[in-house]
């Protein structure tokens, strides 16, 4: 039976954390982070190497390399809880650069089933974040990341959309649906019709979180959903646009690796004048 280091720090002699099971220099910086433990090996299937290197509870980690970038992808479970573990702990074995790849419900009529939303920004439905910092503090994508995904979505010719995402931790009643025999507070009922006047553009359950966490550690972060759903056409296909998702996720990971290497990186802001002048574009 393994022995941590103590209730307060609990990871092994060689820094090996609880939940991800991984320890400093099992991973390279850049981290793509699927909620769905099964969608780990679907993302690793497009690198040109890949290998699962650890799997507990929600937690499964593969890494390899992607166009001869190194790149890993961890699982987070649902919610803002289990991602603030995986951003925790990932941070503290050394990465410092986060994509979420997942899906979403859309709130606009405009988005069509299988169409990504690369996030801005997150409404800070959680209940995690609060922990954090009061909910005053927003909850920002870092832009040089949301300019990786939308220089990547662009590229592979995928339809997207850029904007704020609403975060909750409540999948029904947090989200305007129905609970168990129809129960759903006033404060939720056509929550996603307010949201949709304010131009917000679809729910999820996880970005908030990480964008906050990213925020207060000084690493970076962005995301990429599918949307699988719209709220306004009442349309749900499980499944569409997630190949996509993960091919943008998957490029945009390259195109910060390139901008990292100009730049002496990592940067929080992509500025094209900095990069020509570094010699980006040439030959």
């Amino acid at each position: 039976m393994k022995k941590l280091k103590s209730a307060s720090s609990p990871e092994d002699a060689q820094g090996r954390q609880y939940h991800i099971e991984l320890k400093p220099g099992d991973i390279p910086r850049y981290v793509l982070l699927p909620g769905d433990p099964g969608r780990v090996p679907k993302i690793a299937s497009f690198w040109d190497e890949a290998r699962q290197v650890s799997g507990h509870r929600e937690y499964v980690t593969y890494v390899g390399k992607y166009k001869g970038v190194g790149i890993a992808a961890t699982s987070t479970g649902i919610g803002g809880p289990a991602t603030a573990i995986a951003v925790e702990e990932l941070l503290r074995v050394g990465a410092d650069t986060f994509i979420r790849v997942g899906t979403t419900g859309a709130l606009k009529k405009e988005i069509r089933l299988g169409d990504l939303v690369i996030s801005t920004a997150a409404v800070r439905y959680d209940g995690t974040s609060k922990i954090y910092v009061d909910i005053e503090y927003p909850a920002v994508a870092t832009p040089a990341v949301v300019q990786a995904l939308i220089e990547a979505a662009e590229t592979l010719g995928v339809r997207y959309h850029v904007g704020i995402t609403a975060s909750s931790d409540s999948f029904y009643i947090g989200q305007g649906r129905p609970g168990y025999r129809g129960y759903l507070p006033e404060r939720w009922k056509g929550i996603e019709r307010r949201l949709a006047e304010v131009g917000v553009l679809n729910f999820e359950m996880e970005a908030a979180t990480l964008f906050t966490l990213a925020n207060i550690y000084g690493a970076r972060a962005g995301a990429v959903c599918a949307a699988i759903a719209n709220r306004v056409t009442e349309e749900f296909i499980p499944g569409a646009g997630v190949e996509d998702a993960i091919r943008v996720a998957n490029e945009a990971v390259r195109i910060l690796s390139e901008w990292d290497n100009i730049l002496g990186g990592p940067p929080k802001h992509i500025s094209y004048v900095a990069l020509k002048k570094a010699g980006w574009g040439k030959g």
